[in-house]
């Protein structure tokens, strides 16, 4: 077995450790002067001003091909869900409407009468 302080492998671990110490040093000083974050913000300010133009030039170029904005896709998917929760509510109210009239009314707890299928005689009907 090589030695371990000839050790090439060792000696590039050792190499690489302290690389990384110095690229850390250096990025935590740059990081921490005033330059540093006033550029950064310069870059971030730059970023979202292009993402705005580019939502304003996306929403004309969508208006122009008469297809809706992703604005548009999300005030219509709004208020089709308030749609719907308006439905089960509806729903839902008639569901106890029709379980409280099928409940007998006069409270002695007897089963429901069944529908009435008889039809008076007619005129001509004669018992």
């Amino acid at each position: 077995m090589a030695d371990k302080g000839n050790d090439p492998a060792v000696i590039w671990q050792a190499m690489i450790g302290e690389m990384e110490k110095g690229f850390n040093s250096f990025g935590n000083q740059l990081m921490s002067s005033p330059e540093f974050s006033k550029v950064m913000n310069q870059a971030g300010g730059a970023a979202a001003g292009a993402q705005k133009q580019l939502g304003e030039l996306m929403e004309k170029y969508l208006l122009a091909m008469n297809l809706p904005s992703r604005a548009q896709l999300v005030g219509m998917a709004e208020r089709l869900q308030s749609m719907e929760n308006q439905l089960n509510e509806i729903k839902t109210l008639l569901q106890q409407v029709h379980h409280n009239s099928l409940a007998p009314d006069d409270g002695h707890g007897a089963s429901p009468r069944p529908p009435r299928t008889r039809r008076p005689p007619s005129e001509g009907d004669s018992k």
